[in-house]
This record gives structure tokens, sequence and C-alpha cells, in this order.
């Protein structure tokens, strides 16, 4: 295994993924895809729905510690709110973290007009996946991604979204092979 980070959050990122199956985190190797994507875009301004206890928040923070950028990420769960917070701050990327806690639906229907990401990232209610998909839509930037995992080890329920953003002519998808399917889109116009 690669070593990424100070023993600290390598620590942390070990105990998590002990618990990966009760808290439905991405696999390692998909956190370390995103945490590669994020530096090689250079990208500054990340969106994650389904902050969890902090696993892939982790990844995507200390990416955007590299290229000075900002993660929000969005949690339903107010006790997974708490636990990610905590492991934030263990790993010293709170300061580039909001959390906030909610319905990701609701959340993504208030953002204003000029809220503009790089980069989407998620992974939270597999049968709302196009309707987050329609709501980061106006939100990112062309050039921009949106990943969202998931899309093989639930395919049934992700089909749908699939199916929108592979018909959408604003986007270029594929799917990857990487543990439970990583569908990876960019943007183009």
């Amino acid at each position: 295994m690669i070593t990424y980070f100070d023993k600290t959050t390598e620590d942390v990122l070990e105990s998590l993924e002990l618990t990966q199956k009760n808290f439905w985190n991405i696999s390692r190797v998909t956190g370390e895809f995103l945490y590669t994507l994020i530096k090689s875009a250079d990208c500054k301004n990340v969106l994650e729905i389904g902050t969890s206890n902090g696993y892939s928040g982790i990844w995507l923070g200390k990416a955007l510690k590299e290229t000075g950028g900002h993660l929000t990420t969005i949690e339903f769960w107010e006790k997974r709110f708490s636990i990610a917070r905590e492991n934030f701050e263990k790993c010293g990327i709170d300061d580039c973290i909001s959390i906030v806690q909610g319905s990701a639906c609701d959340i993504l229907k208030t953002l204003p007009d000029d809220f503009k990401i790089d980069f989407a990232f998620i992974d939270a209610n597999k049968k709302e996946y196009v309707d987050y998909f329609e709501l980061i839509h106006p939100h990112l930037i062309s050039g921009g991604f949106i990943a969202c995992d998931n899309v093989l080890s639930h395919k049934e329920k992700t089909k749908s979204f699939i199916d929108a953003i592979n018909k959408h002519p604003d986007y270029e998808n594929v799917v990857l092979n990487l543990p439970a399917g990583l569908s990876l889109a960019r943007k183009i116009r």
C-alpha cells in the first residue's frame, strides 16, 4: 500500500477502512483516483454529496490543500456529520472544508447562481443521482467533472442517471471499473 499522507491521516484512513461497509465508504483505490484527478486537473471548488464519516472527504480535502481549493460537502445524517467533522480536524483539513447538514436536494436548490464548481463527487442516495445531476449541472463550469460512485454495484438504482448523463449533449461520460463502479463525466460545454 502506498502511503500518501502524514501518519495521523494514514491512521485515520486505515481506521475508517475497517468500517467501510458500515458507512458505505468508497474504496481506497477510488480515493486514490479522485485525489490524483483533483490534483492533476488543479480543481479549486469541489462539491461532495454524501459525506458519511469523511473518508472520501479526506481524499478530496487533501488534494484541495495542495491546489489551494475548497470542499463543500453535504451530509443528511447528523451523527455522520459530527464524525466527519472530527475526522477532518484530525487530518488537518478542516480549514478547507465546509460541511452542510441536511437534504442534498434541498440544499442544492438554494445554491446561489454564482456558486460555481469544477468538480462534483456524488455518493449518496442512488435513486436521487439524476436529481443531483440536474441541480449540479448549472453550477459546474465547462471542463468540470462529475464523478459518481456505485454505478456498477447499484446498477439498477443508478441506471436513470447513467442514461441521462450519456444522453446529455454537454457531457462525455465513461464508467470506470473501479470497485463499485465510478462514472466520470466531463462537461464539454
